[in-house]
């Protein structure tokens, strides 16, 4: 028995020591992966590896001894993870010991060192000291590329995982690493050492007296001449070793000295690619240099740039650089800025740069003038007024170089709040006349070149209201443009209305942060508005279509966002003054604090008013919805009345919509007590009169909608109530799909009403509260509702979980994820857009559970990519292009399906369409490829 159980024992060792002499005497490769495979699995132990190879590695044939090592360093190389501690340091002690082995050895120790330098087992010091058996032992660069790669390899494995230790060799390491790399050649090494340089200063290495050494040895491949062999294999380009290059060089104030002159040299150069390395090298200093490093060099550095007309793009970054970065610095005194020298010539290379032919060195251009300008004391008045007309003409640029004149209005507007004086006296004159040549060009109804200059200059004069003595020299002139089209001046479009009302918005935004600002356009504007819109709904003998203009849907939106976006930041000492007048004008007609308010009728909107003056009330709503929480409501009761008579007249729903609106913004601020109950209170029989039948169904849903909505964001307890009567109306005929939309409103953030900015109540989690208390009861009604009944359940499902935070839907997923599909076959195309929304993110984030139900969404996306509607084709060809994050294995099977049915839609008729599907198609092609 003992004798069978030796012969089983020495079975295992004999096929192990076979294999190892098949690889070392028989010179075969592939003993050594059947090895590997076996410590893997267990079979042998990575000693017993050792055992066996044991007479070879003391072969006196240094051959025979590399193979052997050979073997053992990619057995490591697989299977380093699986070495106990004690392991580690034998196989560490034996590897250094080899580092003075014959020549012919070291590629074959240097693996092994590799692998070891990957044990998690590694015990402290011994990184330590395997990197000093390596800068004492051997001379790295006489090595092959490939073995001196190796050596890269494990610093920067070292580096990575012992830190500390490696530092406590303090100014040493840096040395010894300077000795590896000095006379590298190679554009694969170097990638690799540039980004151990760079780590050895980023991470705080100590330099010592080394800094200059450590600057040699990489500057003197400055400036990068590299050209890639043909069909070279890596694909390492030129660019890559000269961004690596730079990120060294830029990466230490330390080596400013003797970069800067080197760089200022090469600026001088005659090779082009030489002169533009040094201008972005230089660019890329400054966003690291200081005072102290730059000050010395700036007066050659300078003259140097003034000599080169190349390549002014890239000087002016670099000068912009500099700029952000001298604002930084400290000065006793103004006239030691470094920059006072160079600002004539600087401002010359800025202005031609604004007036250069491309747009990308305009760009930069507009940049650097606006971080000058931030310069104190630094621009004249002379320089100034070229600013001025530099920013004039680019705000005025054709639609092709639309990226230059946001720029340009965006610099206007900073330099605005610098220099009001200058931009009063040179800028303001100019846009005045500019919007008054408009006007007599929209008189004649000149084309579309003239009111691209009209938009552009309603534009400017927003951009540069960043100053309270600028905003009341534009206000005004925007109130009395707009007041051109109510007297009948001009040829009236709402887009010309909505065009100066967004002027007056961005205006009120900027003054937002200034409280007088705040208040002047307030009871300068409001009041004009008002004005405006009361006379034109007052009645006419002779209907004026101007005049009329003013009242239509979008503009008055457009009056209503100028109005809530001057109130949300008013005092609330202010904003008291303001609405005692405001709801007087509403509840009792009192026009007495409008401008030219000698009217030819009353005002009284509530009281059997025209259906022009009903309108405005989308304005009081604008005012009153969005006043600070603790403001006191003049006539509180009356106007909640008003409001709710209004939201359910049937002969306008416009204003019974705002109607509804604005009184579901007051109650959601109401404080709660007894008044606001019996406000609930009237509300819910006004909408139960109103669903019960006749002409006002459909608005007294949209008022149960409102005040729905705002009970939900507040955690009313009505709100559960109300939601409920809600879900009944999805089986109602008339109202159900207007009900599951209704969901999409609920779960919507609002842009007029009901807004933090608002000053609404809207609690942080109210979509999660919603979707736990809601979303059970609509999946069973959606079981036990009819057929027909069934696809405005799924809308408002898939409403409700589209606008779901993922994180709070992804533990739900499994059980709803079914309900999605069916919604997908809806013939709904809301349902189907907005079920697809919600499928694309989930594809990215749970694909697992979606893995699941891949042939299931395969088919639907692909049907859905032909859909009559192209939000939807484009939302599935995004679903099939996220599909590809789903684990391969489950994809391959449909991957020929799929890029058939992919050729359809790059051929559709909309561009958008196209751009999709050969994003989408171009990721299943690349399905199952290596590196995909």
């Amino acid at each position: 028995m003992a004798a069978a159980a030796a012969v089983e024992a020495a079975a295992p060792t004999d096929a192990l020591w076979g294999l190892v002499h098949d690889f070392v005497m028989g010179q075969q490769e592939g003993p050594a992966d059947q090895v590997a495979a076996d410590v893997k699995s267990g079979n042998y132990t990575v000693l017993q590896v050792v055992e066996a190879l044991g007479s070879f590695l003391e072969n006196p044939e240094p051959r025979t001894r590399a193979r052997g090592i050979q073997l053992l360093s990619q057995v490591l190389l697989q299977c380093h993870s699986l070495l106990l501690e004690k392991e580690v340091v034998h196989l560490i002690l034996f590897y250094e010991n080899r580092l003075k082995d014959h020549h012919l050895v070291i590629p074959s120790v240097l693996q092994g060192l590799k692998a070891l330098s990957l044990c998690v087992a590694l015990p402290p010091g011994l990184a330590v000291s395997v990197l000093k058996a390596i800068f004492q032992e051997v001379h790295v660069q006489s090595l092959p590329q490939v073995d001196r790669h190796t050596v890269y390899n494990i610093i920067t494995n070292f580096m990575r995982t012992r830190e500390e230790e490696l530092k406590g060799l303090g100014a040493d390491f840096t040395f010894g690493f300077i000795q590896v790399m000095d006379g590298e050649k190679d554009p694969r090494n170097l990638l690799v050492a540039f980004r151990i340089v760079h780590d050895l200063i980023s991470r705080d290495y100590s330099l010592g007296p080394f800094v200059e050494e450590l600057f040699e040895v990489t500057s003197c491949y400055f400036p990068i001449d590299f050209t890639p062999p043909p069909n070279d294999p890596y694909g390492i380009q030129r660019e890559d070793l000269i961004l690596s290059l730079r990120s060294v060089l830029a990466s230490t104030p330390r080596f400013a000295e003797f970069l800067l002159p080197l760089l200022i040299e090469k600026v001088d150069s005659e090779i082009l690619s030489a002169k533009l390395d040094s201008l972005q090298t230089l660019n890329a200093c400054c966003a690291v240099y200081g005072q102290k490093e730059l000050k010395d060099f700036l007066p050659s550095l300078w003259a140097s740039i003034r000599r080169e007309s190349s390549q002014r793009r890239t000087i002016l970054e670099m000068l912009l650089g500099f700029l952000k970065l001298q604002q930084k610095w400290s000065y006793e005194d103004k006239d030691q800025r470094p920059v006072n020298g160079f600002k004539d010539q600087l401002c010359s290379l800025v202005f031609m740069a604004l007036t250069g032919p491309s747009t990308q060195l305009q760009l930069v251009g507009i940049h650097t003038l606006t971080v000058l300008g931030a310069q104190p004391d630094l621009l004249s008045s002379e320089d100034l007024e070229l600013a001025v007309g530099h920013l004039y003409r680019l705000s005025f640029l054709e639609e092709d170089f639309q990226s230059c004149r946001v720029a340009a209005l965006e610099a206007s507007g900073t330099l605005a709040a610098l220099y009001p004086v200058a931009f009063s006296s040179h800028l303001v004159p100019k846009l005045t006349e500019e919007l008054r040549v408009g006007e007599s060009d929209l008189t004649r109804g000149d084309g579309p070149t003239q009111c691209s200059r009209h938009l552009c200059c309603l534009q400017a004069l927003s951009a540069i209201s960043t100053h309270p003595s600028i905003v009341r020299e534009t206000l005004p002139l925007l109130l009395q443009h707009l007041c051109q089209v109510n007297k009948g001046n001009t040829v009236a479009r709402s887009s010309d209305v909505i065009a100066v009302c967004q002027s007056l918005k961005q205006v009120a935004e900027k003054c937002q942060q200034d409280p007088d600002c705040c208040w002047y356009f307030h009871q300068t504007a409001i009041p004009c508005l008002l004005a405006l819109a009361v006379q034109a709904s007052m009645p006419e003998k002779e209907p004026s279509v101007l005049r009329k203009v003013l009242l239509e849907d979008e503009v008055l939106a457009a009056m209503a966002s100028v109005i809530g976006t001057a109130t949300t930041h008013l005092s609330p000492e202010l904003a008291a003054q303001s609405v005692t007048h405001i709801v007087s004008l509403f509840l009792d007609g009192n026009v007495s604090f409008l401008p030219e308010n000698s009217f030819p009728s009353r005002f009284q909107p509530f009281q059997d008013g025209s259906s022009g003056q009903r309108r405005l009330v989308v304005l009081l709503m604008a005012f009153v919805c969005s006043l600070p929480r603790n403001v006191e409501i003049p006539q509180l009761n009356q106007l909640m009345r008003e409001l709710l008579e209004l939201s359910c007249c049937h002969s306008c729903p416009f204003s019974s919509t705002a109607a509804a609106k604005c009184f579901a913004g007051l109650l959601n601020k109401h404080p709660a007590g007894q008044q606001l109950d019996e406000f609930l209170q009237l509300a819910v029989d006004k909408v139960e009169a109103g669903l019960g039948s006749g002409p006002c169904r459909s608005q007294a849903f949209t008022l149960l909608l409102w005040v729905t909505k705002a009970l939900v964001l507040r955690y009313h307890p009505l709100s559960s109530c109300l939601t409920t009567r809600l879900m009944g109306l999805l089986s109602d005929p008339e109202l159900g799909p207007a009900a599951a939309d209704g969901f999409s409103l609920l779960m919507s953030d609002c842009t007029d009403v009901l807004t933090r900015a608002g000053h609404a109540e809207v609690r942080i989690m109210f979509r999660q509260r919603f979707f736990t208390d809601n979303v059970p009861a609509l999946v069973q009604g959606f079981h036990a509702a009819p057929q027909d009944v069934k696809p405005n359940y799924l809308k408002g499902l898939s409403h409700v979980l589209n606008r779901l935070p993922k994180p709070v839907l992804l533990p739900e997923l499994p059980t709803l994820l079914s309900l999605l599909l069916e919604a997908l076959s809806c013939p709904d195309c809301v349902v189907q857009l907005s079920t697809l929304s919600c499928l694309q993110p989930l594809l990215l984030e749970a694909p697992q559970v979606m893995s699941l139900h891949v042939d299931t969404l395969v088919t639907k996306f692909l049907n859905l990519s032909s859909s009559p509607s192209m939000a939807v084709r484009i939302a599935a060809l995004q679903c099939m292009h996220a599909l590809t994050r789903l684990p391969t294995p489950v994809l391959l099977p449909y991957k020929p399906q799929v890029i058939r049915a992919l050729a359809k839609p790059l051929d559709d008729k909309k561009r958008l369409v196209r751009k999709e599907a050969v994003s989408a198609r171009g990721e299943w092609f690349l399905l199952g490829s290596p590196g995909s």
